[in-house]
Order: structure tokens, then sequence, then C-alpha cells
């Protein structure tokens, strides 16, 4: 796994050994990073489940301002840690090392995010429970937008009773990307 483009592009990450994580690929991100690209300048960025933080990193590289890393992994912690350093976009970063919930608690009313990606273990409606907090929550900021990496046959038809419109889908071969915003606003992807 390598960063794509931007200040650290063509850097090698570390990753887990093993399946504890599901990093992702190289062409995904850059897929994902090509629709983003013109929104990612001086953004806040949150990564959830954020597995080796190559998501979050990508966007540092891309120019965010700021990027939180969310993992409860302490193996996964270190790996973002030592990722963020060898990419040297660590003075940028700051990581949670606890389960997604309580860390939206604890940035609740601290910070408001332009992005928030996460990225679960599929099949499992952890995403749905993120959901149903962030409907109710200030995390995201007015523009803002979630993105969810989802297993390809993972639901959402759930979105509108949570207040949220399904803006974007990119399908591939086992797995998506699902954009969210709050329902009512105009799209931004």
């Amino acid at each position: 796994m390598r960063v794509i483009a931007g200040s650290a592009k063509r850097l090698q990450l570390k990753t887990l050994d093993g399946m504890d994580t599901r990093p992702t690929t190289d062409r995904i991100k850059e897929t994902l990073f090509n629709m983003l690209s013109p929104y990612l300048y001086d953004c806040i960025f949150l990564d959830l489940f954020a597995g080796s933080g190559g998501i979050g990193i990508e966007a540092l590289s891309r120019g965010a301002m700021e990027a939180v890393f969310v993992e409860k992994n302490p193996k996964a912690m270190a790996c973002i840690r030592e990722n963020l350093k060898y990419t040297r976009l660590d003075r940028k970063a700051l990581t949670i090392s606890s389960d997604v919930m309580t860390a939206l608690y604890r940035l609740e009313g601290e910070k408001q995010f332009d992005f928030i990606f996460m990225d679960p273990p599929y099949n499992q409606e952890l995403e749905k429970k993120v959901l149903e907090y962030l409907a109710d929550s200030q995390l995201l900021s007015d523009e803002g937008v979630i993105i969810v990496e989802a297993s390809k046959d993972t639901s959402f038809d759930y979105l509108a009773e949570l207040g949220f419109a399904l803006i974007k889908e990119k399908v591939y071969k086992t797995n998506k990307h699902v954009f969210i915003e709050p329902a009512g606003r105009k799209e931004i992807c």
C-alpha cells in the first residue's frame, strides 16, 4: 500500500499482517480520491476504523489541514503512528486509540469535520450505528460529507429515516463507497 498523490506521493505505508485489517487497495483509493481531491484542501478529515491509516494519510498528503484517526486495535494504532511519522504528516494528525463510539462522544463539541470516512468490519451493521449517532451530532460540518466503505451488498435503505440522503454510490468488484449528506442539501461530490 502506498500514498498515491500529494506531499507523501509514492511512499510505502506499513500494514498489519493477517486479516485484522482490510487495507483499501491502491486502485480503489485512487478512484475515491479522484472524486474528493477538489474538496480536500484545508479540510478536516475523520478516519474511523482507520486500520493502518492509509485513507486519512492520503487526505493529509493531498492537502487536508488535519486528520483524526480512530482505531481500537493497538497494533493497528502503532502502525498508523509509524506511517504518520514516516510520511512526516504526524504534526497534522490526531490519533485516538479507542472504539469508534467512545471517540465520537469525546470529539463532540471539540471539532467539526468536512469528511467523515469509515471502513468498519463488513456485515456487522457498525456503519448504521455510527450513522445513527451522527444523525443527532454536531460532528459533521455544514457542508460535510460522510463516506462509508462497505461490502457490495450492504443496504443503506434506512438513510432517509435518519435524515440523510445518498448522493453517490461507487460500486467495485466486492465493495462500494457510499457518499452521504444531510437530506435537503446541495450535492458537492
